[in-house]
């Protein structure tokens, strides 16, 4: 199953993620970033176990990002 890891420590909350999909990124009050909605933190790195159908706009997202620090793995 593909999976979205995102790199919240060194994002720098420009919320394109969110602009582009709104269903998996929200941007966090408390400190800026954006904050990948269902996403559990495993040694630093959030992420989640997505459909395949939302591989190819995940991956749009993470081409947008200007930091990288959103990858998809297709596994």
């Amino acid at each position: 199953m593909p999976k979205i890891l995102h790199y919240r420590d060194k994002c720098i909350g420009c919320n394109i993620c969110y602009e582009i999909w709104p269903v998996r990124w929200r941007l966090s009050r408390v400190d800026g970033k954006c904050t990948l909605v269902n996403g559990i933190a495993k040694k630093g790195v959030w992420q989640t176990n997505i459909s395949t159908d939302e591989v190819a706009i995940n991956a749009q997202v993470a081409s947008a990002c200007p930091v990288k620090v959103i990858r998809i793995v297709k596994n």
